[in-house]
């Protein structure tokens, strides 16, 4: 997963050492409420479009930017489906981190599906009936989108 610049200069100092992070899950529905997924490329898990929000960025903008940069679909941003403190995670590198996870419900505005940098090695939308597992915080999101 591509790391911004900023958390790699904090890594520098810090080393491994647990670090919180503001990161956004963007549950993107079109216009058949069919749900955007991606398989990625570091477990071939399917999940909801996330990213790491940068310094002083807005969570909507984050989720739309997070949105185009790996799928190509531009989105809009409907409403805040959750902030939620996730337990502590370990990346494959060691990194240590406490991510503040913020759900946001997009809708899609255009654009097309499609692989659109190296996160992932698919996308594709899902019906709400045939979206595979999904890590729990994520499936949270999802069905408070869908409810």
């Amino acid at each position: 997963m591509a790391i911004p610049e900023y958390v790699v200069a904090l890594r520098a100092k810090i080393g491994h050492d647990p670090l919180p992070l503001p990161g956004v899950i963007a549950v993107v529905l079109d216009d058949h409420d069919r749900v955007l997924l991606v398989r990625r490329s570091d477990t071939d898990d399917w999940a909801l479009t996330t990213g790491c929000l940068e310094p002083g960025e807005q969570p909507a903008a984050g989720a739309i930017r997070e949105v185009q940069e790996e799928t190509g679909v531009d989105v809009t941003v409907e409403r805040l489906l959750s902030a939620e403190a996730l337990d502590l995670s370990v990346a494959p590198n060691g990194d240590q981190i406490y991510w503040l996870a913020i759900g946001l419900l997009c809708r899609a505005t255009g654009g097309t599906a499609h692989v659109n940098d190296d996160e992932s090695t698919d996308v594709a939308w899902f019906t709400a009936d045939a979206v595979p597992p999904l890590p729990p915080h994520q499936q949270r999101c999802l069905t408070l989108a869908l409810t």
